[in-house]
């Protein structure tokens, strides 16, 4: 029971901020969208890395 509480809480506050961010989000131009997916890749790589550090030890 406790699981679904927390599934539905999340899932309400996910859909507000989905709401929220389609009134007030402005859609990315071509440099903020190209330094967010170097950002990003170089995250996943990170996320990527510790998680095989983390298996093998």
């Amino acid at each position: 029971m406790n699981l679904i509480l927390i599934l539905v809480a999340l899932f309400a506050a996910l859909a507000i901020v989905v709401k929220i961010t389609e009134k007030k989000g402005k859609p990315l131009d071509a440099e903020q969208q190209q330094r967010y997916s170097k950002i990003i890749m170089v995250l996943v790589f990170l996320t990527l890395l510790g998680a095989m550090f983390k298996q093998c030890s």
